[in-house]
């Protein structure tokens, strides 16, 4: 009897200690919880600015409806096909290069030295994911400065003129994605990183005994394990390639008129029809269109690794 006390006893603990801990994690889930309802559900009133012809006297529920009159000015303006081809084509691009260069990082931290100088390389790395573009954007600004930027006083150091880098166009896409390496590319090698960590040591135990060198290991046993965490970064990255970082692209070519042929995308073109112009409509469609085609991309991807390899598929 006492025996099978303990036991009821032991249960009620238990099944005590399991609804705390519930209670706890569900207190810690409410403000991400608000976060979310805030400011990613109840924002979705505002789509149908996309579908009338804002007026902000009238407010949203007074402005009168247009239909797809906004989505077909977006879609034949003068700028469409530039601002397209610039997002999709740095997207594509940043894709890429970021992935091998994260890739590349995670297999060369596996194998430096782990301890103490470990830690500080990865901090080293990981430090530009925190850095704003706006400070990103002084740090390029006092390189490339017409007048007192470093790379001017270097070129008349060794003879060469200077040049006005703000008024290049072609130079500004190689400079966009080295800062975007450079901001992004720590983080996500910290995933790889964590991946490649968690392979069984005895792989590379028996690759050794069979002769194989770094390289080896690295083609047959590293990448093959990060296939799957691959092609989910895949996924998701290709979701947003209709979407550009406003902060990459607004802030560190500090809006010059001469670069947009370059630097002007889907989002800085938004930010400044609604704040040059004041139109909010045109503004809304063009985002909205941002999202739809995500979610086709998305969906589209997904349905092709799928077909390939229905276990690396995201859903």
């Amino acid at each position: 009897m006492e025996v099978v006390k303990d036991k009821q006893l032991t249960k009620k603990k238990k099944r005590s200690a399991f609804r705390s801990n519930n209670i706890q994690l569900t207190i810690m889930t409410i403000v991400p919880l608000m976060f979310v309802i805030l400011f990613k559900y109840v924002p979705l009133f505002g789509l149908c600015i996309a579908f009338k012809d804002y007026k902000l006297g009238k407010g949203i529920f007074g402005s009168e409806w247009c239909g797809l009159r906004n989505f077909k000015m977006f879609l034949t303006s003068n700028e469409f096909t530039r601002i397209t081809w610039n997002t999709v084509y740095m997207n594509f691009l940043f894709i890429i290069i970021g992935m091998v260069a994260a890739i590349a990082l995670a297999v060369v931290l596996f194998h430096v030295k782990k301890g103490y100088s470990g830690k500080i390389y990865q901090t080293c790395l990981i430090t530009p994911h925190f850095i704003s573009w706006v400070i990103a954007s002084y740090m390029v600004f006092a390189i490339l400065s017409p007048e007192n930027g470093v790379l001017n006083r270097f070129l008349e150091s060794i003879g060469k003129e200077g040049k006005d880098w703000y008024t290049i166009p072609e130079v500004w896409p190689p400079i966009l994605i080295v800062a975007n390496i450079w901001k992004h590319f720590g983080m996500d090698s910290i995933l790889y990183y964590a991946t490649l960590i968690g392979i069984d040591p005895t792989l590379y135990e028996a690759a050794e005994i069979d002769g194989a060198n770094k390289w080896n290991q690295v083609k047959h046993i590293m990448i093959p394990s990060l296939v799957p965490i691959i092609v989910i970064l895949c996924i998701m990255k290709i979701g947003h390639i209709f979407n550009a970082d406003f902060g990459l692209f607004y802030q560190l070519p500090r809006n010059v008129g001469a670069l947009y042929e370059k630097t002007d995308v889907i989002d800085t073109y938004i930010f400044r029809y609604m704040r040059v112009i004041g139109n909010m409509s045109i503004s809304s469609a063009a985002s909205f269109l941002q999202s739809i085609v995500g979610l086709i991309m998305v969906v589209a991807t997904n349905t092709i690794v799928r077909i390939v390899d229905e276990e690396r598929s995201l859903f």
